[in-house]
């Protein structure tokens, strides 16, 4: 079988893409072929596999599918929203405005100049600006939010100097933060650390991935919430400088009650082709 998919990447999250409306693929189809092709020197290589299936509700023009590198099913996927909004549009699945489902709910998505894509990403459903992590005797101070219902969990832990901080150095601990009982269901550690008034660096470990990636939307996204929760930053529109580039989110808000989040970045489609991995499909 002839199995035809696109390779995107936004700010160095990547993504391998297939219209799984053609394939119908099952989820456990679906996540095997996730952590063969996503493993780098061995297959294609990416942070994680997205299937576009057909909606399941009216309002919703098509629904995306999510799986880590590792296979897990993943609630959402902030850069991999705005990738999979602009894979939907090149292929004239639906117009530059689309609504699509994925597991934490119901994303809205806008095709900007280029290569932009903003996307509004679920709301916080659980929202923890002080919770405390002790890991080998040192105590972490954090804040804890979750996007969506079922939500991603995020953490987001300060780590002053971290723009000077090669993340082979904060591995274990990010590791070790990301498997802590504090958090039931594990949690992508965000850790930021402060520019200016408007701006933030942040470095995230993803679950799913276990390592550090040159991104994430949502932890992004999340570091912004808890910092202008906080008013640690001062403008509801922040940049977060990641690895991999630069994201801007914007919320609004009434006080602490966020009602909207917006992440807004550029997108690239690397390459298209089809996939020949002998030992997966043969």
């Amino acid at each position: 079988m002839n199995i035809e998919f696109t390779k995107l990447q936004g700010l160095g999250n990547d993504f391998i893409v297939i219209d799984n409306r053609i394939y119908n693929f099952s989820t456990q189809k679906l996540s095997t072929f996730a952590s063969r092709l996503c493993t780098r020197k061995l297959s294609i290589g990416a942070d994680g596999l997205m299937a576009v299936d057909t909606a399941t509700t009216s309002n919703a023009d098509f629904k995306m599918r999510f799986y880590n590198s590792d296979g897990s099913i993943g609630e959402m996927c902030g850069n991999g929203a705005r990738c999979i909004a602009r894979y939907a549009f090149v292929n004239n699945i639906t117009s530059n405005n689309m609504s699509f489902e994925t597991t934490a709910g119901i994303v809205h998505a806008q095709i900007q100049e280029g290569r932009l894509v903003k996307v509004q990403l679920n709301n916080p459903d659980i929202l923890d600006l002080d919770r405390t992590v002790t890991i080998d005797d040192n105590i972490y101070n954090c804040s804890y939010i979750e996007l969506g219902n079922p939500g991603v969990p995020h953490a987001v832990v300060k780590m002053t100097g971290l723009n000077n901080t090669a993340t082979n150095e904060i591995f274990d601990l990010g590791k070790a933060l990301r498997y802590d009982n504090v958090f039931p269901k594990g949690a992508n550690i965000n850790f930021y650390d402060i520019v200016d008034d408007t701006t933030a660096i942040v470095k995230t470990y993803e679950r799913g991935v276990e390592d550090f990636t040159l991104a994430c939307g949502t932890g992004s996204a999340s570091v912004a919430i808890a910092l202008i929760l906080k008013n640690i930053l001062k403008s509801n529109n922040v940049k977060i400088i990641v690895p991999g580039g630069e994201l801007f989110v914007n919320i609004e808000r009434n006080k602490l009650d966020v009602q909207k989040v917006y992440l807004i970045g550029n997108t690239n489609i690397v390459c298209k082709g089809v996939i020949t991995d002998e030992e997966l499909l043969y």
